[in-house]
């Protein structure tokens, strides 16, 4: 489908990422992360979710230590410790079992100090992430190139990541983030084929829940059918939650990754007679429990109603006040508008225990 670029593997924990495995889908808390329990609340929500990967800032000696609190009682998911500055927190997280770190080698301190994350971050076998974001570029690179630019994200990255490797570490991976769409796609084009590292692509800055959605799948999902990218955060100014819902609905757009159903519903025009809004989002929020990967159409009309329906694995073909059921393309009953919503999930909780044997 997609040629992706084939990277060398990296472990977060019991996640591997890079190679051919799965594109995986990470998160980041907004809590206090010296506020322990509200972290592991919100650690437990977003693994509920789906949330592959979570990243907790760690930002002063208060929130270190909670990281090692969290870290002895959170063992279902991998977590990420979000270092700038400081590289005494880098080498505290390390220590109180973090499965990465994230750093930016350029604000991390000098050589010495790099070099000292890394040489505790390699003696416990610990992936180092190289973060570059557009809010703190190099000022040398910035002056070079005359400004933020794609050619400035690349070099800075590949910058740190060759001071890593002169170090004798290759445990990495790499991500540059902007919030402008087209100069993250242009750095990754011009960085990607420099290295084999696996890549954390996001949209950083995103914006709020609705247009940071669209602004984020737009990116991410031009440089996914490029063949770029090995782990994804959609970065929202929202609940964190709400990153990975948008995240899997990304994946399984692309056919990238399956997660439980993907409902197939017509935008509704004046040929529709049933309330097909009203029914569609009552489907979609009763079925937030099913895993199985099923394909579910919900159309309003004759005019492509009949056709997506039975090439769908259940499909529901609306006329006025009623609609015809189909399981795996064939016709299975009539049912009045008001029968749909249990008919509907009728077939679909009976194909997810034939799934699930």
């Amino acid at each position: 489908m997609y040629n992706r670029r084939k990277t060398r593997v990296v472990k977060v924990g019991g996640v591997a990422i890079g190679g051919s495995h799965p594109i995986s889908i990470q998160s980041m808390t907004n809590t206090n992360t010296a506020d322990i329990e509200a972290t592991i609340a919100q650690i437990e929500a977003l693994a509920e979710a789906g949330c592959e990967i979570v990243r907790l800032a760690v930002n002063h000696r208060e929130a270190a230590s909670g990281f090692a609190e969290i870290r002895r009682r959170v063992t279902n998911i991998p977590l990420v410790a979000d270092i700038h500055f400081d590289h005494r927190l880098a080498i505290a997280s390390i220590e109180a079992g973090a499965d990465k770190i994230r750093i930016n080698p350029g604000n991390i301190g000098n050589h010495t100090k790099v070099a000292e994350v890394v040489s505790v971050a390699k003696s416990r076998n610990i992936p180092i992430r190289v973060g570059v974001n557009s809010g703190s570029l190099e000022l040398d690179l910035i002056d070079k190139y005359g400004g933020v630019t794609a050619q400035g994200l690349a070099e800075s990255a590949l910058r740190n990541v060759r001071m890593l490797e002169g170090l004798d570490f290759d445990n990495i991976v790499i991500s540059i983030k902007a919030s402008n769409i087209p100069m993250t796609l242009e750095a990754h084009e011009i960085l990607s084929p420099q290295v084999n590292y696996p890549l954390h692509m996001g949209i950083t800055e995103a914006g709020t829940l609705y247009s940071g959605t669209i602004k984020s799948t737009a990116g991410l999902a031009a440089m996914l059918t490029r063949g770029i990218g090995d782990t994804i955060r959609i970065s929202l100014t929202a609940d964190p939650v709400e990153e990975v819902s948008a995240a899997k609905e990304l994946l399984k757009s692309l056919r990238l990754r399956q997660f439980g159903p993907e409902i197939i519903s017509c935008p509704t025009c004046g040929r529709t007679e049933v309330d097909l809004i009203s029914l569609a989002n009552e489907i979609s929020s009763r079925i937030s429990h099913v895993t199985t990967p099923m394909s579910i159409a919900i159309m309003g009309c004759a005019v492509n109603g009949p056709g997506e329906a039975k090439e769908s694995d259940i499909g529901l073909a609306c006329g006025k006040g009623f609609g015809i059921l189909f399981a795996k393309g064939e016709v299975i009953r009539k049912v009045s508008e008001s029968e749909m919503v249990v008919a509907l999930l009728s077939e679909i909780n009976r194909l997810e225990k034939e799934y699930l044997g």
